[in-house]
């Protein structure tokens, strides 16, 4: 079957048993064979500085903003660390913005979610991420926040097996398909 919709998953954690990145290998595991999710690796992204923002901006980076370039839609996950979205992940955001008004993000439909160790489910860093995409223009799903409180306990195996965190995100990637010319949900 050919792939109609292209997501890339971006997952705001470095760690090696990242709860994000499970996350986003569970959703690419039960998506149709129509839809396609691919993460992108984010450990090899340096610090922004505008100096290297150029033509022969690092190769890292130049990969990155190629990816968003390449995906029908986006979906993005991220810890919450001090009250806040992970500095991997707003790192990886600023270069994807720039140059500035012309970001491959702009206009590119944009799924989000946070999860946390805590009942709260990463709720404030939910907030500044879907403000970082205000900024950027990305358009995001028009779905409640997904956020997954307790998350360890949610995992098995490297695996989302919570049934209801599950379908509450699974639902909210559909809307995001739907945003990829009007994917069915």
């Amino acid at each position: 079957m050919v792939v109609a919709v292209k997501i890339l998953g971006l997952s705001g954690s470095l760690r090696k048993d990242s709860a994000h990145s499970a996350v986003l290998r569970t959703v690419a595991e039960q998506l149709p064979a129509s839809v396609a999710l691919e993460l992108h690796d984010l450990h090899d992204v340096p610090p922004y500085n505008e100096d290297l923002d150029c033509d022969a901006a690092p190769v890292a980076v130049l990969a990155l903003r190629e990816a968003v370039r390449r995906a029908d839609a986006v979906l993005i996950g991220s810890p919450e660390y001090n009250h806040g979205m992970s500095g991997v992940l707003k790192n990886a955001l600023d270069w994807i913005s720039r140059p500035h008004g012309k970001s491959s993000l702009t206009g590119k439909p944009v799924l989000t979610f946070t999860a946390s160790p805590a009942f709260t489910g990463g709720v404030r860093a939910h907030q500044q991420l879907n403000e970082t995409l205000v900024a950027i223009q990305a358009v995001q799903v028009a779905y409640p926040q997904i956020v997954i409180g307790s998350v360890a306990s949610k995992l098995k195996d490297g695996r989302l097996v919570d049934e209801a965190a599950n379908q509450f995100l699974m639902d909210g990637v559909r809307r995001l398909a739907q945003l990829v010319d009007n994917w069915p949900l």
